[in-house]
């Protein structure tokens, strides 16, 4: 029994020593850019963003432009990705093709698939998503578009994936960013569809990197917390509340760190503390009361309507 409990013992040690080691390279990938451009370039001539119109979507196409990579911008407004695509061709060299898809919609695939035909991807993020409602509500006072989040949250993922995932693996290497939530680590009340969604995300992306790692493959799920998207009606910024760009190239420097990240330092120790908190508090009637009032007036205070 004495030995049961000294190797218990050093299971917990060893387990709060590899959470110190992860938090200390967080702390490093923060505020070192160590990743250099040949990597990312070294995994194909094409990266393929879906959600690029706005966000977090639009600042990893900028940014993987500006990387070297040529883009495949995907959205559901052709105007934005215009706008965007010149943006990107006036600032860069690269080259960039335009996709218009409504990913609420579920016979887009095949012609996204020949849009892409004889392109080198080599890398994929998965961005584009819907939050039904920013403000926590129960479940059937959210909007009735529950076919439209899944085919959104849910299906694109794995009709992406697997449009490109196939490819990558015949050439034995490739990177695709899955784009999920902070929410989606444990069950939220009171945003009950998105978290569920985003959890999808996160076990897929997870399983997934498991069958293919041996293959020279990179699948990463990001966990991000607020940022300030039009999705998060342009959430005022601080220490926690990112703005898009900033997280992007943060999240980019954590790409060889595992499968599961939270893109930035500050959701790091913030995850971290929430995992600290009891089930049965955070499921009481108490904390959804929180959520209910003043994470609500906190919302509402600090939202923008500028589009």
């Amino acid at each position: 029994m004495d030995q049961f409990f000294i190797l218990l013992g050093l299971l917990v040690c060893l387990a709060g020593l590899a959470k110190c080691v992860r938090f200390c390279k967080c702390v490093l990938l923060s505020f070192r850019k160590v990743l250099p451009r040949s990597f990312l370039q070294s995994m194909g001539q094409w990266a393929v963003v879906t959600g690029a119109g706005d966000g977090i979507g639009k600042a990893y196409s900028l940014e993987l432009a500006k990387c070297g990579l040529n883009v495949v911008l995907i959205s559901r407004t052709l105007e934005k990705l215009q706008v965007l695509a010149r943006e990107i061709e006036r600032s860069t060299r690269s080259r960039v093709r335009v996709i218009q898809a409504d990913f609420t919609k579920d016979d887009i695939y095949e012609s996204i698939q020949e849009e892409l035909k004889g392109l080198e991807v080599g890398i994929l993020v998965n961005n584009v998503g819907m939050l039904p409602n920013l403000l926590p509500s129960r479940f059937l006072s959210v909007p009735d578009e529950i076919q439209s989040l899944i085919q959104c949250n849910v299906t694109s993922v794995v009709k992406m994936t697997q449009l490109i995932l196939k490819p990558m693996e015949s050439r034995r290497r490739g990177l695709i960013l899955n784009i999920s939530s902070g929410v989606a680590l444990c069950p939220w009340p009171l945003y009950t569809l998105y978290s569920a969604s985003k959890a999808f995300v996160c076990t897929f992306s997870k399983a997934l990197q498991a069958e293919y790692r041996a293959k020279g493959i990179i699948i990463q799920v990001l966990t991000p917390y607020a940022v300030s998207t039009p999705m998060t009606k342009y959430l005022n910024t601080n220490m926690v509340t990112k703005r898009a760009d900033e997280f992007v190239r943060e999240s980019l420097n954590y790409v060889t760190m595992g499968d599961e990240t939270c893109g930035c330092l500050a959701h790091e120790v913030l995850a971290s503390f929430l995992s600290l908190i009891p089930a049965w508090a955070f499921y009481s009637r108490a904390f959804q009361r929180f959520l209910l009032t003043c994470y609500t007036d906190y919302l509402r205070q600090n939202v923008s309507t500028r589009e």
